[in-house]
């Protein structure tokens, strides 16, 4: 995935820019990125402050941790029932 030139705050900011009135079109031209881009991150970080997109950040990596924690755990089981002939 390709990592966005815009930090999560920045996006926040982006958000807050359209909430408090202004134009979806007038960040969008500003910044230099498309009104479908806009939407996909008011969809993602829509209501969001700026401590609890860190908190969702940190979570995020956090289950991609635990999620290869996983994965060589069950390649782990996998080798040792080869290894020791188990049938399944």
């Amino acid at each position: 995935m390709r990592k966005s030139r815009f930090s999560d705050e920045q996006i926040i900011g982006f958000l807050n820019q359209a909430e408090a009135g202004m134009a979806v079109a007038e960040p969008c031209r500003m910044q230099g990125f498309s009104d479908t881009t806009f939407y996909k991150w008011r969809a993602k970080f829509g209501g969001m402050q700026v401590e609890e997109a860190k908190r969702l950040r940190e979570l995020e990596a956090e289950n991609g941790r635990l999620k290869k924690l996983l994965a060589e755990a069950h390649l782990d089981i996998e080798a040792l029932k080869v290894g020791f002939g188990v049938k399944r």
